[in-house]
């Protein structure tokens, strides 16, 4: 695919999105056994593939340098051959999942004899914006066509020569099998300038998703001239409860915070019920020094925990993606839903404890995606939720919120039946 970089902008972004626009017309009717099918060749075809996916991702590596990129960063734009399997395992797994295109979601007979159902359909075309990983661009493409969507896929720039690879493959398998090529388009521009030109067609493009930084969220939001599903940050907490077993709530935390930190569903901030502070702080003290993490506390907290840092009002609000963690201690429940509540980013919140009637209070009232109780808050996943891949996780209420998999990308509409029935 060439880069499109000496074309006119406006005219090549326009003429993308008719022809994604085109093939989620043919793409809506293609059969869940034609699109599973696609999905386990390409998965061979990539694996088969490999030395060209690799000579592709060695140029990525090369040009990495110029981009700034840190070690771990060039380290995740690396495709090895462990790595191009599990990119194919994803698609095979994906095929394994039932095609929701077409599904009665419920049906009923009105007295006059109409037959009413409402059945699943695709949302149309899907605009995805997102990192520099190559496997992203294998499993967006996935849930998409499975879910009967188009794609245009516009990934960074750093990734681009490995992207083209993988997308290249994957429209040469789609075409055996009678799946129009344009249903999985890669902008092949490097040119930012194009993200505002695509945002601007939503007689085209259904839906915007983008995935990355605070930063580019935000800009998609206030461009969009179509519905976009996001999430801006996640600042998630683990809530500790007076009936809290200690022991489990130290694994909890630790876990949520530690396990990875440059992750959305990671804890930055815990809040501690004022009864079992003075005992659970020492030892999430002493748990997160092994770690490296820093603790910045209220007042409570740094007079129970001499290395604590003062905390301040942004300290709450921050999402960290690293080794720091907010710390607020609670006179009761109501108070720690409200912290929450006022702080959250509506992402994932959990709650340790052994009291019922606090943990169904806390799962009613916490206003975001995901609520655990007596979980880490890193299983707000797809995958850890049965849903497979995801295309991200939404802290929107419209019209997806939590893991978006296959599903969140359908909509519905009724379909009547009649026989020759006039409204009197």
């Amino acid at each position: 695919m060439a880069i499109a970089d000496d074309l006119d902008l406006a005219t090549y972004c326009k003429e993308t999105a008719e022809k994604a626009q085109a093939a989620s017309r043919i793409l809506g009717t293609v059969s869940g056994q034609t699109k599973n099918d696609w999905l386990r060749a390409s998965a061979a075809a990539l694996r088969s593939s490999f030395e060209s996916i690799a000579e592709a991702n060695e140029k990525d590596i090369a040009n990495a340098p110029q981009y700034g990129l840190t070690d771990a960063q060039i380290d995740r734009l690396r495709l090895t051959k462990d790595r191009v399997e599990g990119i194919a395992a994803a698609l095979e797994e994906i095929a394994m999942f039932p095609d929701p295109i077409g599904a009665t979601i419920e049906s009923s007979v009105r007295p006059n004899g109409l037959a009413i159902q409402k059945i699943r359909v695709p949302l149309g075309v899907v605009f995805f914006i997102y990192e520099s990983r190559p496997n992203v661009t294998a499993d967006a493409a996935a849930i998409c066509v499975k879910s009967g969507n188009a794609v245009i896929l516009r990934g960074g720039k750093e990734a681009m020569h490995s992207s083209q690879a993988i997308v290249s493959i994957l429209q040469q398998q789609a075409a055996e099998f009678g799946i129009p090529a344009d249903a999985l388009q890669l902008v092949s521009t490097t040119d930012r300038a194009a993200v505002g030109h695509f945002l601007k067609l939503n007689e085209y493009i259904d839906v915007a998703i983008p995935r990355g930084g605070e930063g580019l969220i935000r800009r998609v939001s206030e461009e969009a001239t179509m519905p976009v599903i996001k999430h801006f940050a996640g600042n998630c907490h683990v809530y500790i409860d007076q009936a809290a077993n200690l022991d489990m709530a130290v694994q909890i935390t630790v876990n949520s915070k530690c396990h990875r930190y440059g992750v959305c569903n990671a804890a930055e901030s815990l809040v501690v019920h004022k009864a079992v502070a003075e005992k659970f702080l020492p030892q999430i003290a002493e748990a997160f020094s092994a770690e490296g993490v820093e603790m910045r506390g209220d007042s409570v907290t740094c007079s129970i925990v001499p290395t604590a840092k003062e905390a301040t009002e942004e300290d709450f609000g921050a999402e960290y993606l690293g080794p720091v963690i907010s710390v607020k201690v609670v006179d009761n429940i109501d108070e720690a839903i409200a912290h929450i509540n006022k702080y959250s980013s509506k992402h994932t919140e959990s709650i340790v404890t052994e009291n019922l009637a606090a943990s169904r209070k806390f799962s009613a009232q916490i206003d975001s995606s995901a609520v655990m109780v007596n979980a880490s808050t890193r299983f707000n996943d797809g995958g850890e939720f049965g849903l497979g891949a995801e295309i991200g996780i939404s802290t929107d209420k419209f019209h997806a919120r939590g893991p978006c998999g296959i599903e969140a990308l359908t909509s519905y509409k009724y379909i009547v039946m009649g026989e020759g029935h006039v409204r009197k």
